[in-house]
This record gives structure tokens, C-alpha cells and sequence, in this order.
């Protein structure tokens, strides 16, 4: 499809956003990145976004698509004839892979979000959470290099950004994940091997970095 206008709305610490950057990659798709400042909105957020305003928005020759799962969806059909797909073929398989993305979508980054910014309590509670997510996703990779199978599939994509802030949590929440999770933490390592997932992914001591200033900007 030559011609064809593709431009990711995004800010460069957003894992939802670094999900759809990982899939670009993975599709081989050439796109426009456009960097959106949350602390200061543009209206441009607000027209492309106006539900939720908020990142990551792809717009495919001028056509907004929100909300990260949705976007990755919308890639795997838009651009069905470039592989790796990543839903499986089989209906149950893939009722499964879009019920753990989903899982992940929904409680982790809100679980997290206690451990660095809650009191000492709310980071026990946040710790215990992430790791009794962590671990019931850690129970499905089985035997495969990827949850994907050979290639990375819509559970990766949608859970290794928050590989980039494995480091804030150990830190905030003085534990080790490796020590809790060993063979999610070795899929995490596999997947960094992966150019698409080495580019996409923000370093994790910017990340830390970032998640330090942001709690002394909320806390003003």
C-alpha cells in the first residue's frame, strides 16, 4: 500500500504507546511519530481523541484508532498480508490471547501505580498485586520462547513495555522480580533480543527518573 499516511500520536514514556511502536516494528510498517506533551495537551489530542484525550492515537490515512489493544488489533487486520500475525488462527487460542492481553491491560499499570507513588502500605499491597499478575501470566508462556509461540503475539507486545519499569518497582518496592518470576524475566530478556522490542522499549533508568520527578510534580 504506497502512499498511505501513518502517524503515531504518542509520549515516549507511555507503555500503551510503546506497544503500538513494538507492532509498527514487528509489521515492518514506516510511520510518522509525532511526540504529544500530557502536561501540556494540544487541542490536536483532543480532536483525533476526543473520548479519553489521552495517547497513544494512530491515525491510518487521516482515520484516528484509540486505545492501544485496539490499535494493535487494527494493525494485525490493516496489514494482515505482513507477518508475523499476531493472533493465532485457531478461535480458542485466540480467545485466550486477547483474554490475557486484556487481563494485563486492565490491572497492571493501575497495581503498579501504588507501588511508587502509594505510602508504605499501599507499596505492600501494590507489590503483592503485581506479583500475583506477573505470576498467573508467567503460568502461560509454558515450554514457548514467546506467549506468541516462535514470534511475538498480541500478549507480548502487550505486557514487555512494562519490562522498562521492572526497575522503578524493584526499587520503590524493595523486591526482586527475577527472584519472584525467573521464567517471565527470561522471556523478557528474549524479547529485548528482538530489534523491534531493543528500539521501542525507553531505557529503565529514564523511566525511573522520570516516575521520581513525576511524584514530586503531583506532590507539589
Amino acid at each position: 500500500m504506497e502512499n498511505e499516511e501513518v502517524v503515531l500520536v504518542n509520549f515516549w514514556s507511555s507503555p500503551f504507546g510503546c506497544r503500538v511502536k513494538i507492532a509498527m516494528e514487528e509489521k515492518g510498517i514506516a510511520y510518522e511519530y509525532k511526540e504529544e506533551d500530557l502536561f501540556h495537551k494540544s487541542s490536536y489530542l483532543s480532536t483525533i481523541n476526543p473520548v479519553h484525550n489521552k495517547v497513544p492515537v494512530l491515525l491510518h490515512n487521516h482515520k484516528p484508532i484509540c486505545e492501544s489493544l485496539n490499535i494493535l488489533e487494527y494493525i494485525n487486520e490493516a496489514w494482515s498480508h505482513l507477518s508475523p500475525p499476531f493472533l493465532p488462527s485457531d478461535p480458542h487460542q485466540r480467545s485466550q490471547a486477547r483474554f490475557w492481553a486484556g487481563f494485563i491491560d486492565k490491572e497492571l499499570y493501575e497495581a503498579s501505580k501504588k507501588i511508587y507513588r502509594g505510602n508504605e502500605e499501599e507499596q505492600v499491597i501494590g507489590k503483592n498485586e503485581v506479583l500475583r499478575i506477573l505470576k498467573l501470566v508467567e503460568g502461560q508462556i509454558g515450554d514457548k520462547p514467546f506467549f506468541g509461540g516462535d514470534n511475538l503475539g498480541l500478549v507480548d507486545i502487550t505486557l514487555i513495555p512494562f519490562y522498562s519499569r521492572f526497575y522503578t518497582w524493584e526499587t520503590f518496592g524493595k523486591f526482586s522480580i527475577e527472584e519472584e518470576c525467573p521464567v517471565l524475566v527470561a522471556w523478557g530478556k528474549r524479547c529485548l533480543q528482538k530489534e523491534s522490542v531493543a528500539k521501542s522499549l525507553p531505557d529503565p533508568i529514564k523511566i525511573y527518573e522520570f516516575i521520581v520527578d513525576l511524584n514530586k510534580y503531583y506532590a507539589k
